[in-house]
């Protein structure tokens, strides 16, 4: 199978002030690298949540004013935003509503983001990206709290479907305001949208929301990727996305991590150092890592890698992008630790940069079900919402040692390989009964495998025991392996599931 033409990972060490760049080159496009002193193992971590408040309708998205209030602003799919206060709880009154601005008809429309400006407490200023009446566009707001008044300022018509309205607000350590649009919705980019720079769909934008420039009601930044390109929308920042629903900014060291949804085979998350705009993310010529089958693909163009994809056929559907916990109850724990999760299968990904251009994974728990987004407090402790029944739930995280251990053992020659899988029951009662579950490499095919009731579909794996090996005691280790076709790439499974229960992975 053809490989994409990758940015190839180059570490930098970004400071929040780094200045910002002109379209990346293939050796600019790395992420920073891991803090000096790490937290506790990422299979070492279990996350929990706790609802605190209920009767959200539909909600899709929180923030939290650095005000001194301690409140949370969250939108609702119809067009409110209401305000949480961890002593009084959810008050009834929406703080905004504009329904009558707003189309929620479909599932994927309606209010979608909502970011707070740096200067927030003075101007009480608040952006807003929703669907628009009366045709769908997806439109970026202003809208003055004192005042009670939305402004307009872009918009970019959305009315062929109603899914991939992307959504997200972000403002970046620049002080520019960043919002995602998804690639016109559909099946397979058919608009060809996310590669074509003469329109919005399927990018990352970037502008100045602080001062006008002529009849725009915002500025675009001079050093945008694509200012004085003709043809294209200068507005740019990223473009090749599918339906990019959240991103964030890493508060600490200013890169951005992006949560885009996938077509069907691939959920990927991305990770750039800061000031890299102009890359191309890939979609529709790539999902994830995989050659999108009837995709876009031009001759000689450079494609930016994912740091992280999943399939969905492990219960997913759709990526929901988080943050970096950056707070200080938990950072002896997972201090400068990504947290994401999955909006069918609730899994929580916890990924963190390994300082030599890879990234440790693991699943380290549940969220609740239906989670739309991952947000922080003013002092970056976690919240999600959920979209069904509506609630708002507090995130911790805890040290919870696996209860199993997979070690691996590779021999590779050609286009074939064996992999010898050693699990190891770490816990303190018996396991009576086992599956291990796991993600294969792309290419890789099982042809055979041994000690082990072996089920391949797609790329997932679903090993069960073989009767004789069904106990493994405390202490005890059972072996097992198979025997794949691959077309390159040997490498063994990151991650494995015993049970249910993520292990800790060895050699």
């Amino acid at each position: 199978m053809p490989r994409r033409r990758w940015a190839g990972p180059v570490l930098l060490a970004l400071l929040l002030t780094a200045p910002l760049s002109l379209p990346a080159s293939a050796a600019d496009a790395g992420p920073p690298r891991a803090e000096a002193s790490s937290p506790v193992p990422l299979p070492s971590l279990s996350a929990t949540t706790t609802q605190v408040a209920s009767g959200l309708k539909r909600p899709t998205a929180l923030v939290a004013p650095d005000d001194g209030t301690d409140r949370l602003f969250i939108t609702e799919k119809s067009g409110t935003v209401r305000v949480y206060r961890p002593d009084t709880g959810l008050a009834a009154t929406p703080i905004v509503d504009i329904k009558s601005a707003v189309d929620e008809s479909g599932n994927e429309r309606g209010l979608l983001g909502i970011a707070l400006p740096p200067d927030f407490a003075e101007s009480q200023d608040l952006y807003l990206a929703y669907t628009a009446l009366p045709d769908a566009a997806v439109t970026l707001a202003r809208y003055r709290l004192d005042e009670s008044r939305l402004e307009v300022l872009l918009s970019q018509p959305h009315a062929e479907n109603s899914n991939h309205n992307g959504g997200q607000l972000a403002f970046g350590p620049d002080g520019h305001l960043y919002w995602s649009i998804g690639d016109g919705g559909g099946s397979a980019d058919p608009l060809r949208a996310a590669q074509r720079l003469d329109t919005l769909l399927g990018k990352i934008m970037r502008i100045d929301v602080s001062r006008s420039c002529g009849e725009l009601a915002y500025c675009v930044p001079d050093d945008n990727p694509f200012v004085g390109t003709p043809g294209a929308r200068e507005e740019i920042w990223l473009y090749g996305l599918r339906n990019p629903w959240r991103f964030s900014f890493d508060d600490a060291d200013g890169s951005l991590w992006i949560g885009d949804v996938g077509q069907g085979h691939w959920e990927e998350i991305d990770h750039l150092a800061p000031g890299q705009g102009g890359l191309n993310l890939g979609w529709s010529c790539y999902e994830g890592l995989e050659k999108f089958e009837g995709g876009d693909c031009k001759a000689g163009e450079t494609y930016t890698e994912p740091v992280f994809t999943y399939s969905p056929y492990t219960g997913g559907c759709s990526i929901i992008g988080g943050r970096v916990y950056r707070g200080q109850e938990y950072a002896g724990l997972v201090g400068g630790t990504y947290i994401a999760t999955d909006y069918c299968s609730s899994t929580v990904w916890a990924l963190r940069p390994d300082g030599a251009g890879g990234y440790e994974e693991a699943e380290i728990g549940k969220m609740p079900t239906q989670v739309t987004s991952i947000g922080a407090t003013a002092d970056g402790e976690f919240y999600v919402v959920n979209d069904l029944p509506g609630g708002l739930h507090r995130v911790s995280f805890a040290q919870e040692e696996p209860t199993c251990r997979v070690d691996r053992t590779v021999n590779a020659w050609g286009t074939g390989s064996t992999v010898d899988l050693t699990v190891t029951n770490t816990g303190t009662t018996p396991v009576n009964g086992w599956t291990l579950e796991f993600s294969l490499t792309l290419g890789q095919t099982v042809v055979s495998d041994w000690n082990t009731d072996l089920t391949q579909g797609s790329n997932t794996i679903e090993a069960a025991d073989a009767g004789h090996n069904a106990t493994i005691a405390p202490g005890a280790s059972i072996t097992l392996g198979y025997l794949v076709e691959h077309t390159g790439d040997a490498s063994a499974p990151p991650r494995f599931m015993l049970n249910g229960d993520a292990c800790a992975v060895g050699r």
